[in-house]
């Protein structure tokens, strides 16, 4: 019997288990490694940093959806993969597992691009235990602040004005009254900045349906600087240059958070993978170049957008297309001795960006969405994702169902 191995219980990876165990019906043996007992829906991470939903909102147990008949589940870390050898080495686990099929999801970690003090004075926002920190430290600033009337303590800086820090951002003003109240100050007295690098923002975007996006978050009262390269951070203090040539300046705050850009995890890197930034340039298959029997999807992988010499962006979206893809491959070749003659192919549903519970802008299904219409679409494709992975159980559990608030 063929031994499937799976690491990372992330959108790809848990997904790609799910259909296994349905399409394989018990003629391999499945094994799932992660590091948490839990998955979470990363897109999300921004609402448990902003304290605007508990992390039980955005996660489940991964033994919910496993079929313990037929998957076996591994709480360990993942240390290195030994393509040539068919094994994986573990942080607490003696002997390697072997494999028939290993499929690597193992997901992203932040990218600090060599910024001095970025990972020491910045706060990151990978996984959940982030998130709740990110917020337990804004709250303490805000009780702080009621003693001591430190006014950085009521500066929130954002290091990265992309998608993720413009979803943080909306979520923070959304927060806004709760910091306020602790505090014993005014919504608007607490300052939210964000810092980029780049001119144009949010390029997946048209111009016009970026600078929407923008203004949106202009209106909120969020400070937007762009054109400013982050040179280092120090405690509580960005030091940034504006335009190229021009000297320092600086940006004190009580909470600095970076969410200037991720990369995938160094195992690959470690493993021997041609890689770069973690992410691994696949084959038509979705497979290592030099290892048909190893399959990378998600956050760890590259596929090239035609036409483009660009990878598509890596997004919950993507991952799970590719954990249908790689599942049914390798479902084709233990039952039926062949692979899927059509290669792999990505066709975008749309992307959309939330400002907060009632806010959104992007396009979906072709078509493009503002405002409310923005949000109510931005829940229903947390809801599809939901629905995918973790099924109806966890979909009428764990859903986005507020939808006209």
């Amino acid at each position: 019997m063929k031994k499937i191995v799976v690491l990372g219980a992330g959108y790809a990876g848990l997904k790609t288990v799910v259909l296994l165990q349905k399409k394989l019906k018990g003629e391999a043996r499945i094994v799932l490694v992660d590091r948490n007992t839990y998955h979470y829906e990363a897109a999300d991470l921004h609402e448990v940093a902003a304290g605007n939903v508990p992390p039980a909102k955005i996660s489940y147990q991964v033994s919910d959806l496993i079929n313990s008949k037929v998957t076996t589940f591994i709480q360990d870390e993942v240390v290195k993969v030994n393509p040539d050898d068919k094994t994986v080495e573990l942080a607490h686990r003696e002997q390697p597992l072997d494999y028939d099929y290993c499929v690597i999801s193992l997901g992203f970690t932040s990218e600090t691009f060599g910024i001095e003090g970025a990972k020491e004075n910045a706060l990151q926002m990978t996984n959940v235990k982030e998130a709740l920190e990110i917020h337990s430290h804004i709250i303490d600033k805000m009780k702080d602040y009621k003693i001591t009337k430190n006014p950085d303590d009521l500066k929130i800086i954002i290091c990265g004005a992309g998608f993720t820090g413009i979803e943080l951002a909306g979520a923070l003003v959304d927060a806004r009254p709760r910091y306020a109240q602790i505090a014993g100050v005014k919504p608007e007295d607490i300052q939210i900045s964000l810092i980029e690098a780049s001119e144009r923002l949010l390029p997946m975007f048209n111009q016009d349906l970026a600078d929407y996006g923008i203004n949106l978050v202009k209106k909120l009262g969020v400070h937007l600087y762009t054109n400013c390269l982050i040179s280092r951070i120090k405690p509580s203090t960005v030091i940034y240059q504006h335009g190229r040539g021009n000297g320092d300046e600086s940006m004190t705050a009580g909470t600095i958070i970076w969410t200037t850009g991720v990369s995938g995890s160094p195992v690959m890197a470690e493993s021997g993978f041609n890689e770069r930034r973690g992410r691994v340039v696949v084959t038509d298959h979705l497979t290592d170049p030099d290892h048909d029997d190893l399959y990378i999807i998600g956050d760890v992988a590259a596929v090239m957008a035609p036409g483009s010499p660009r990878p598509y962006p890596t997004t919950a979206q993507l991952a799970l297309s590719m954990a249908d893809y790689a599942a049914d491959d390798i479902a084709d070749r233990i039952k039926n001795g062949k692979r899927l003659s059509e290669p792999y192919s990505y066709k975008s549903l749309g992307t959309v960006a939330s400002v907060g519970n009632t806010r959104g802008f992007g396009v979906a299904m072709g078509h493009e969405v503002k405002g409310y219409p923005g949000s109510f679409m931005k829940k229903m494709i947390a809801n599809r994702s939901l629905l995918e992975v973790g099924g109806l159980k966890e979909l009428f559990a764990k859903g986005r169902f507020d939808l006209y608030h």
